[in-house]
């Protein structure tokens, strides 16, 4: 099974955008999407694919992953592939999904293109956005859909305008929550926050709406603005006081295991089986090395 990705910021940038393009990789994000989607104008779609194998060495220059929004629309999409499926792409980011079969779909042509193209099979992944009532009817199928798949996220603007309704935490808090369940019972990324994706300057606000998501148990989230990005990669990581108290946890656990205990305590909370695995997942994200002895 293929690792999923640690993306704590994907930050978005207009694909037809030279001069977002040659900065890109230096605002810091875990990875950039280059878009052909929403933010680039019709009549700038073809200057945008065109230029987009460069763009693609550019902002990945950092080490960031490299990720393509193709459009939804079958003629448009067929045209995206072609630019999109090419070497430094790691992965694309398929808009308003609605199905597992269009999904399916997706992935049989993108592995046409790496046969093609000599790229290593499934290295391209995928990150669907769910943006429809009916899509959230067909979460769990979205998400098993295809080897390939590796983060889901609600398109909070687009999912509202469906409803009829105005990005606020009410509407909002459910369909995320259901993506959240779906990505993590298909082992995939969930990633969000429930909020206006588009709220960039009020950074305190922002920063809560981060914090609440890790909470949820959101991983990361998507970024249309720079200044996103660094709220996103402090949020969805662990602090200092979480570090050492998982590896309080960790420690505690390998000296009970000695005496033949499955839980104990540490800071006067008990402590069992589901926390050491909490505890294990911070010490990962923080980059930390797990002593031996430790169960993993």
């Amino acid at each position: 099974m293929v690792a999923i990705p640690h993306w704590r910021s994907l930050l978005f940038v207009p694909a037809h955008s030279r001069k977002y393009i040659a900065s890109a990789h230096e605002r810091g994000a875990d990875g950039v999407i280059l878009d052909l989607e929403d933010s680039v104008p019709q009549d700038h779609k073809e200057e945008a694919r065109r230029q987009l194998s460069g763009g693609v060495a550019k902002v990945g220059r950092q080490g960031a992953s490299v990720l393509v929004r193709v459009n939804h629309d079958l003629c448009a999409l067929a045209t995206d592939l072609d630019a999109a499926v090419v070497s430094g792409v790691d992965g694309l980011v398929l808009p308003k999904v609605e199905s597992a079969d269009w999904v399916m779909e997706v992935g049989d042509a993108v592995t046409r293109l790496e046969q093609k193209r000599g790229i290593p099979s499934g290295k391209v992944r995928f990150l669907a956005q769910i943006e429809s009532p009916r899509a959230l009817q067909r979460l769990p199928d979205i998400a098993s859909s295809d080897p390939r798949m590796a983060a889901m996220a609600l398109g909070p603007e687009d999912f509202c305008a469906a409803v009829g309704g105005s990005p606020d935490f009410d509407l909002l808090l459910q369909p995320n929550l259901q993506v959240l369940f779906a990505a993590r019972a298909a082992g995939l990324l969930p990633l969000g926050f429930v909020g206006s994706i588009g709220e960039f300057q009020d950074t305190e606000k922002l920063q809560q709406c981060a914090a609440h998501a890790r909470r949820l148990g959101f991983a990361g989230a998507l970024a249309i603005h720079p200044a996103q990005v660094k709220v996103f990669n402090e949020a969805f990581s662990p602090c200092e006081a979480e570090i050492e108290w998982a590896q309080r946890v960790v420690e505690a656990e390998h000296a009970a295991s000695k005496n033949g205990l499955g839980a104990f305590v540490v800071d006067g909370k008990m402590i069992d089986p589901p926390i050491i695995r909490r505890a294990l997942q911070t010490l990962a994200l923080a980059g930390k090395v797990v002593p031996s002895s430790a169960e993993t």
